[in-house]
């Protein structure tokens, strides 16, 4: 239970369907330097509160997790991203590591049978293989950032408020007199200050945020930039007057650059990920799928190949804007694009794609 009207409605529905239920929320406790400011974040000691007062309205068992030490190295890896030049997602390894890694083995020692969060997607069971689906509500859907659950994590998860429109979940949480009722929705990086990566990268990783030029694709100089911990990929704000609109194409943190272009230079064709997930049964060869590269993009047709190491090679029929490495490319069934086939973590953006 994060504090939020989702998991607090999901706890209310498993307890009505007869479910023995009880509440967790993790104590990131994060230090102030890591702690978000604004009022639509999560995770703070406000939602623990809120959490634990929905709680007794249901009157389930609550208590709070002390997750510093685990959370601290998921900022850790967020930054060593940033150092390399990539754009990290960490909500998604928030999934991974700690909602449905260090919830799941407390799962197992306490003997509950599932873990059960507020995430707007759907499962279905294919014999002993869990499928999953987008959420019925697109406007919602998170199927994107739980694509790196194992088919043994999905086996025990379960995701009740996924076939409902966020409408229908604020509904059920008035009908159950739920304190969180009308609480906004949290965005943005739990962790990241106002939501300003750079101002957070400059003190986590001040060689993150050291000026250095900004050039064209062919090396040509054409500005200085305050540090690359301020760009990602497909970013035209902050480049100042650079003769034109101009956009991101790649950082390079060897040399503390930002390389630009018009936007024609956004688009790419080919992309290769990593640490790749299978929730389908493992493919043997190329296969037509609809592939997500953030979590605002409409999924496009695509053919992806397995590689060797973990890897797959997507090749996309029409061209891509801002393929982004550190971003994730989630892979859903070609018909539809409904079910999540797999996905992983963008390494590769060649150039010279059309």
């Amino acid at each position: 239970m994060s504090g939020g009207v989702d998991s607090a409605v999901a706890a209310s529905l498993l307890k009505r369907e007869g479910h023995e239920v009880v509440g967790f929320f993790m104590h990131l406790n994060a230090p102030a330097e890591h702690t978000a400011t604004t009022e639509r974040r999560c995770c703070s000691m406000d939602d623990a509160r809120d959490a634990q007062r929905c709680a007794e309205v249901l009157g389930i068992d609550f208590y709070t997790l002390p997750y510093r030490d685990r959370f601290a190295g998921i900022i850790r890896r967020f930054v060593e991203d940033y150092r390399a030049g990539r754009t990290p997602y960490p909500c998604v390894q928030c999934n991974q590591d700690l909602k449905f890694g260090a919830l799941l083995e407390l799962a197992e020692g306490i003997g509950a049978g599932a873990v059960a969060t507020g995430h707007y997607a759907r499962l279905s069971q294919d014999g002993d293989r869990p499928r999953l689906w987008r959420a019925a509500d697109p406007d919602k859907d998170q199927s994107y950032v739980l694509f790196g659950l194992t088919r043994s994590q999905l086996s025990r998860a379960l995701f009740p408020v996924g076939g409902y429109p966020k409408a229908g979940i604020r509904a059920l949480a008035r009908e159950a007199r739920l304190p969180v009722q009308d609480k906004p929705d949290s965005q943005d990086i739990c962790f990241i200050p106002r939501g300003s990566v750079g101002e957070f990268l400059r003190r986590q990783a001040p060689e993150t945020a050291r000026p250095g030029p900004i050039v064209d694709g062919e090396g040509k100089a054409l500005g200085a930039h305050p540090g690359i911990a301020f760009f990602t990929v497909g970013q035209r704000k902050g480049l100042g007057a650079l003769g034109g609109t101009r956009y991101v194409l790649r950082l390079e943190p060897e040399t503390n650059t930002v390389v630009v272009g018009g936007r024609e230079e956004l688009f790419r064709q080919t992309l290769v990920s990593e640490r790749v997930n299978w929730l389908m049964p493992d493919p043997e060869g190329p296969f037509q799928a609809r592939v997500q590269i953030r979590y605002s993009h409409k999924a496009a047709p695509a053919v992806v190949t397995p590689l060797a190491g973990g890897r797959a090679r997507v090749e996309f029929e029409i061209p891509q804007a801002a393929i982004t490495p550190g971003q994730v490319a989630v892979f859903y069934d070609p018909e539809a694009g409904e079910e999540v086939l797999g996905g992983g973590w963008i390494t590769q953006d060649p150039p010279g794609n059309p």
